[in-house]
């Protein structure tokens, strides 16, 4: 595996069949323009040269996999750089979803353990863990605006700042509270929606309701959709297309 990758920083180029393969399989990067593809084969490479990837219970990381994987964590970067991953190395990958043990303490102090069935998972200074079944089907779903290596590597560049809260690592002081602004009013509108979609049979929102659950899974969500479906995000989120375009264009 990586055989066509030499040591150090830089990486060789990604083979020109292995990338047709990639760009196949996942047409929101086929849809970038000449220029923004050979950026984002360019920093694949590099990417590749610098993370270890682990396949979890026996799954093999082939150079497909690696290079799927790799495309699509570095579309949010492409104007930003790699800098904005240097904090962590190891990328695991599992065949399918993982349950994860989680414990919650109620009001009254009483402890509930529970299994959450996890797609993916980003851990502040630690690995991102993904579901290859989510990654590979990232062409077919881009429809519904998901894509979890977005996902997860959004909530990494959220964490560069500190605790994820939805607003990225900003030059000033002003340009995190307009942010936080625009999010907060979205992030509540959106929330109320698939609130009132759940609980009283209102028109179910077209994103992803998992980005009701908190601001930062809001940000995360709302940027996969902006990735791989831009067009369709921009009809429910038009204030938040500008924002982004602001932050991601590295200006």
């Amino acid at each position: 595996m990586f055989g066509w990758l030499r040591q150090g920083r830089k990486a060789a180029a990604i083979p020109d069949q292995l990338w047709a393969t990639v760009l196949q399989r996942y047409p929101f990067l086929a849809a970038r323009s000449q220029a923004e593809r050979a950026r984002l084969r360019e920093l694949s490479g590099e990417f590749l040269a610098t993370k270890q990837f682990h396949g979890a219970h026996g799954f093999e990381i082939t150079d497909e996999v690696a290079v799927s994987i790799a495309a699509q964590a570095v579309l949010p970067v492409l104007h930003l750089g790699l800098s904005w991953y240097d904090d962590f190395v190891g990328i695991v990958v599992h065949r399918g979803d993982v349950l994860a043990r989680r414990e919650v303490t109620d009001a009254d102090g009483v402890v509930h353990e529970y299994a959450e069935a996890l797609s993916g998972e980003a851990m502040a200074g630690g690995p991102v863990m993904l579901s290859w079944h989510d990654v590979a089907a990232a062409g077919d779903t881009a429809t519904q605006g998901y894509n979890v290596v977005i996902h997860e590597f959004v909530h990494k560049i959220d964490m560069r700042s500190g605790a994820p809260d939805g607003c990225p690592a900003l030059p000033s002081l002003q340009a995190r509270e307009h942010w936080l602004e625009v999010m907060t009013t979205q992030y509540e509108a959106f929330r109320e929606k698939a609130i009132i979609a759940e609980r009283f049979g209102g028109d179910a929102p077209w994103l992803d309701r998992y980005g009701a659950t908190s601001i930062d899974e809001f940000f995360a969500v709302a940027c996969e959709a902006y990735f791989v479906n831009r067009e369709r995000f921009a009809l429910d989120f038009g204030v938040l297309v500008p924002l982004f375009d602001g932050f991601f264009s590295g200006g």
